[in-house]
């Protein structure tokens, strides 16, 4: 379970490293529109354990609750290649008491080239009745940690993917 400690610095953001499988692609050897979130949520469903300590599924068995998709936004903005070694990163950008709004991008394996961007918004819903419900307990505490201070409703996507395009070239 996550147990918030003020003195520990948490990352915001999460990273990895993955190659583009030859059966994930279309015939012009371009990663298929749909397998990349099959990569988004695999690499953070690996890298939120190892720098949070956090088994989603076990605060989904004691609050009795789960995130289920809300809304996706995804911008292809260069395609990745079979057999590409690309970089996968995630942050929560934003969240209130029952909604987050998961920011995925990949890049190529230097960081210098945007690949895509998606933006999953997830509701906190109950298990038993599917009604939407607040953060509860260490959940709240987990959010406050390692969520970026991102103000969403001053931002678009096509806004965000010129602002990722420009930290990158930065380097």
């Amino acid at each position: 379970m996550f147990e918030y400690n003020p003195d520990k610095h948490y990352p915001k953001e999460t990273e990895s490293r993955a190659v583009i499988r030859f059966q994930d692609c279309d015939p012009l050897q371009h990663l298929n529109n749909a397998k990349y979130f099959d990569y988004y949520f695999n690499a953070r469903e690996d890298q939120v354990p190892k720098l949070y300590g956090v088994e989603m599924y076990d605060l989904i068995k004691k609050y009795q609750a789960a995130w289920v998709v809300y809304n996706h936004n995804i911008s292809y903005v260069r395609p990745a290649m079979v057999g590409e070694w690309v970089r996968i990163k995630s942050r929560i950008l934003w969240h209130n008491e029952n909604t987050v709004l998961i920011e995925y991008y990949m890049t190529d394996d230097s960081h210098k080239e945007l690949k895509n961007v998606l933006w999953s918004t997830l509701k906190y819903v109950g298990l038993k009745d599917g009604k939407v419900k607040d953060h509860a307990g260490e959940i709240n505490d987990f959010l406050k940690a390692t969520t970026d201070d991102f103000d969403i409703s001053k931002h678009s996507i096509a806004e965000r993917v010129k602002q990722l395009k420009a930290k990158l070239k930065e380097g």
